[in-house]
């Protein structure tokens, strides 16, 4: 009880007020069933009318983007759902929404949460049971007609859409529990709308019906928008979004004013001075990117400078991440798995698509083109006179010839992701070598339940074995610690670039934690960990790397150690040293000891770049035990 007392007056000094007094009064609504009973006072509307939000794409063009090769991944997925098949996270499942037990409405799930218990998903999470109602497939069906006019995906869609209408009626079941499972789903299906409308399978009855969804979708947000702006995070952007689009649709100037006012809020709010979203995450911060470009895709409203202007530091945050020869970016923070629209024929870790899109709509500069163009065309977004591949844009992340490397240092200011402060992300010919491990579930039983955000799987250094920060539940960490980072000048000519950074994470514990990244003109990448201890007691610094996965070998030697792996790409080199001898050395991979002792963990080893996939690494961790400052250098090389 007193724990729980002190972690509750830490939330409120960290937080403040506001955010707990939304969240209370969402939860008072709960419990007098207020949200129930403004839902049965809402009278039908009869014969709906709606507005044109926007034109497709020309076919030729989208042929062009896509090549042969490209048709054939679309189809081949679109097929797949028209034979009843749907792709979640990896794996492919039934596309079904018929359940055995009677619906309530959907305030009895939230008010307890054991009656899930009654439906039956994957691995006990619940984002197996609502990714499939996102309506995702709906874009791959959408592509896939146009840009054959084959019917038969037309088809295919209105069977789903009438599947889940008749047997998840609105305001009933767990897929209208949550207002941003609502949100996501309504804009898909005005997505569709759009898409389908010259299809032979689309009669004025169905129509008629998807109108009725979307106005039921649409007026399910508003009520229970207090929750979204006490998470303040993406539940807010996307249902903002979803008011919005509806008030354009059915011409209703109330919800238009209420979604443009909190989607300009949001993005004002919630992007940082640099440009990083508030939950410290590339997949979140891909989620607001998405929510945007839609909104400036419809908008019929002029965003303010101010809006503008996050928007554009948005983007430069996301640009300068990615890397060019993967399409990938560094996979920092929570990554749900969340993609709300699907434009795009690449895999879902690509982030060409969403960079290319939002560097045209608010930075004015285009990647060089490619297949991931075809989320622009979808959007109206046309080339810009500037072109810049990832490795030329300018960016503060340390880089090499053929490789580059990015140093987490963040202020925090809410919600955060992982504690990770001066992890290094370092990629090399396309290969991201030290990696961050993901996310892979949220909700499973132990120990997957959320484990990848501690400190001791990120590639930094832990102190006596503590967290940077204090984790208080399976999705809140308080006692955030704040980190730095300058560029440091440099004479050298054999140096092309360096940084320093520092964190306050391991204040309490009397260390300070200090970290500089050198890059040499022969690819040589040098990390000194400097651990400073303000008093003269015993610690055990832990230094770890999750490498990526190879052939490998460890030499020790007498301050140190020389690690190699074998990859497809070449070989790379690691050299660990100490200004103390090490009193541990250890390698797991896929959760199991490959390499000296350790106390294992189930979780090591591994690295999860899809939600619900992991896939094996090499968990190197370098332990010293000293009272004294400490000094760990690593040095990463590679073939030629």
């Amino acid at each position: 009880m007193i724990s729980r007392f002190f972690t509750a007056l830490k939330f409120l000094s960290q937080f403040g007020l506001r955010p707990l007094a939304l969240f209370a009064l969402y939860k008072f609504g709960l419990f007098t069933g207020h949200y129930k009973r403004i839902e049965s006072r809402r009278t039908e509307t009869g014969q709906l009318s709606s507005a044109q939000l926007f034109t497709l794409p020309s076919r030729e063009q989208l042929f062009q983007i896509l090549g042969e090769d490209g048709k054939v991944i679309l189809l081949k997925e679109a097929d797949e759902i028209v034979a009843g098949k749907v792709r979640i996270f990896g794996e492919t499942v039934a596309l079904d929404f018929k359940y055995a037990q009677a619906l309530q409405h959907w305030t009895a799930y939230e008010s307890d949460h054991k009656l899930l218990s009654s439906f039956t998903f994957l691995h006990n999470d619940i984002k197996y049971l609502w990714e499939p109602a996102r309506f995702a497939f709906a874009f791959t069906l959408g592509r896939a007609f146009y840009l054959t006019q084959d019917d038969q995906y037309a088809e295919a869609f209105w069977k789903y859409f009438e599947s889940f209408t008749q047997n998840n009626p609105a305001n009933l079941g767990p897929h209208w529990m949550n207002g941003q499972e609502v949100a996501i789903r309504m804009l898909a299906l005005v997505w569709a709308a759009h898409v389908f409308e010259t299809a032979p399978a689309t009669s004025a009855e169905r129509s008629a019906a998807l109108r009725q969804s979307i106005y039921q979708h649409a007026s399910r947000i508003p009520s229970t928008l207090v929750y979204a702006r006490s998470q303040n995070n993406n539940h807010l952007v996307t249902e903002a979004a979803a008011i919005y689009t509806a008030g354009l649709f059915f011409k209703n100037s109330n919800w238009r004013k209420l979604g443009w006012r909190w989607l300009n809020w949001s993005f004002q709010n919630q992007i940082g001075n640099y440009g990083e979203y508030i939950q410290h995450s590339t997949n979140y911060h891909r989620v607001m990117l998405h929510t945007a470009l839609w909104i400036n895709f419809i908008k019929r409203d002029v965003f303010s400078s101010n809006t503008s202007q996050a928007l554009a530091r948005s983007t430069h945050w996301l640009f300068s991440l990615l890397d060019n020869a993967s399409g990938l970016t560094p996979n920092l923070g929570a990554n749900d798995g969340a993609l709300i629209f699907p434009l795009s024929v690449t895999p879902f870790n690509d982030y060409r698509p969403t960079v290319q899109a939002a560097a045209r709509a608010f930075l004015r500069n285009s990647l060089t083109s490619g297949v991931w163009d075809e989320m622009s065309a979808w959007l109206g977004l046309k080339a810009a006179s500037r072109e810049s591949d990832s490795d030329a844009y300018l960016t503060d992340n340390i880089r090499g010839k053929n490789s580059w490397a990015y140093v987490r240092a963040s202020h925090f200011k809410s919600r955060l992701s992982h504690m990770d402060q001066l992890h290094l992300d370092l990629w090399w010919r396309g290969q991201n070598i030290t990696q961050d491990a993901g996310t892979y579930l949220y909700n499973a039983e132990s120990p997957w339940d959320n484990p990848l955000v501690t400190t001791r799987v990120h590639n930094t250094v832990t102190v006596d074995g503590k967290d940077q920060m204090t984790r208080s539940g399976r999705f809140l960490v308080l006692d955030w610690a704040s980190a730095f980072v300058k560029p440091v000048i440099e004479l050298d000519e054999k140096i092309l670039h360096k940084i320093k950074a520092h964190h306050t994470g391991y204040r309490r514990l009397g260390v300070k934690h200090e970290r500089m990244v050198t890059v040499f003109n022969d690819e040589l990448w040098r990390v000194e960990d400097w651990l400073l201890a303000a008093r003269r007691r015993p610690h055990i610094y832990r230094l770890h790397w999750l490498l990526v996965d190879g052939d490998w070998q460890v030499e020790e030697s007498e301050l140190g150690c020389k690690i190699q792996i074998r990859t497809a790409q070449g070989l790379i080199t690691l050299n660990v040293e100490s200004n103390f001898p090490f009193s541990n050395i250890s390698m797991v991979r896929a959760g199991e000891l490959v390499y000296g002792e350790r106390d294992v963990k189930p979780y090591e080893g591994w690295v999860s770049r899809n939600y619900g996939e992991k896939s094996p690494a090499l968990s190197f961790a370098f332990e010293v035990s000293s009272p004294y400052h400490v000094t760990l250098t690593s040095e990463f090389g590679f073939s030629k």
